[in-house]
């Protein structure tokens, strides 16, 4: 991690963090666009508790559009990656999206993160507004899928999807006795709502839930109550500091459940903070193929370009992630001809009905903006690295 910190501060002079630095955006400062230049406005939470995963966000973009734009870009036009922090912090997030579609060049939004801050981006109108698609964010509350809205192109499956397929393999397993740890927003009841419907499905119900408050690492009374409980299994809906700090303080107090956690977490982050003997055997859903072997041609093509791009980065789901959304993004630009204006954007997002993207295939429609539903489970394993 330390490593993507060090490029993040090596961008920092450019990067637009609001207050007295508002108006520097990275990579490249938003000045008036250049004749061959396409720009794409990132919201990320490059401070504050998410700030490893946003870096992760950005870098997974970066390789890619770099590597294009090495390639001569996209119908001669290179494409500038415009970033804003906003802390994770949902006020935010609507001023830097404010900000960036006023911007005319700001032609698609791409890669922004938390289910509460993109919801109030919906409920604002500001994508309405702005009416620009806003691809891959890195969130999978129902909040943003259901009902439909024309504006976001899902890259990921929904926490309802990863949900249902970690009940399914605990209640497989004989595990039915089952407590949720929470964020207690928009995400945390998006995933805790999953497991209620998963379990519910099943005949089953919650043995108990526990909320922490969003952007601290507050558990204490979380893991008090699901100690309690004596359950066999606790998902946890949680991002990586409060994710970390619940399986340290639960696993020190003597909390024996199998552990889980939804796809939204760094293994290597929560192995840092928590250490290794607390979140070895932590399973993670995971909405993207495993990319550290390379199996599948995208996979090659990642690992490739970031040795390239990002010779000190490690492989990481969550730059991965973003890569496969930077690859469709970059698509749609293609699609959408020279001078590409937001709504042919839009347009070409809904004709990539069935997409290889070098082994994985995405969807789109006009009635459909649910590119995946893949999931998987892997496991933190003894040597702290992750397994299948």
């Amino acid at each position: 991690m330390n490593t993507v910190k060090s490029w993040v501060g090596r961008v920092s002079a450019t990067l637009w963090w609001g207050g007295p630095m508002a108006l520097a955006l990275a990579v490249g400062a938003l000045a008036p666009a250049r004749a061959a230049e396409v720009v794409v406005g990132q919201v990320a939470p490059l401070s504050g508790v998410l700030a490893s995963t946003g870096a992760q966000m950005v870098l997974g973009g970066k390789i890619y559009f770099d590597w294009v734009n090495a390639q001569g870009g996209v119908h001669g036009a290179s494409i500038r990656q415009a970033v804003a922090d906003d802390g994770y912090k949902v006020a935010d997030t609507l001023t830097r999206t404010r900000e960036l579609l006023a911007k005319p060049e700001v032609v698609a939004l791409y890669g922004f993160a938390g289910t509460a801050n993109i919801t109030q981006l919906l409920a604002d109108g500001v994508l309405e507004q702005g009416g620009a698609a806003l691809v891959a964010p890195y969130t999978g509350g129902e909040s943003l899928r259901n009902p439909f809205n024309p504006w976001i192109f899902h890259v990921r499956a929904g926490y309802a999807d990863e949900t249902e397929h970690m009940v399914q393999q605990l209640t497989t397993l004989g595990m039915n006795r089952v407590a949720v740890m929470y964020q207690d927003d928009g995400f945390g009841k998006a995933g805790l709502a999953g497991v209620e419907a998963a379990l519910g499905k099943r005949g089953l119900k919650l043995v108990v839930s526990a909320g922490y408050e969003r952007n601290t690492d507050k558990v204490d009374d979380a893991v008090k109550a699901i100690k309690a409980a004596d359950v066999h299994a606790v998902i946890m809906i949680a991002v990586n500091k409060p994710a970390a700090a619940f399986i340290q303080r639960y696993r020190e107090q003597g909390g024996g459940a199998q552990l889980y956690n939804i796809s939204v977490v760094d293994p290597t982050e929560l192995v840092k903070l928590a250490g290794l003997k607390n979140a070895h055997g932590l399973g993670i859903s995971q909405v993207v193929p495993y990319p550290y072997r390379p199996q599948l041609p995208v996979v090659r093509e990642y690992q490739t370009l970031l040795k390239k791009y990002a010779p000190d980065a490690e492989v990481n789901y969550t730059s991965f992630e973003q890569f496969l959304g930077a690859k469709v993004l970059v698509e749609a630009l293609r699609r959408a001809g020279p001078a590409p204006t937001r709504a042919k954007v839009v347009k070409a997002l809904e004709s990539l009905q069935s997409y290889d993207l070098g082994g994985i295939t995405l969807g789109y429609s006009p009635t459909n903006r649910i590119g995946s539903r893949y999931v998987e489970v892997t496991v933190i394993g003894s040597n702290g690295r992750l397994m299948k």
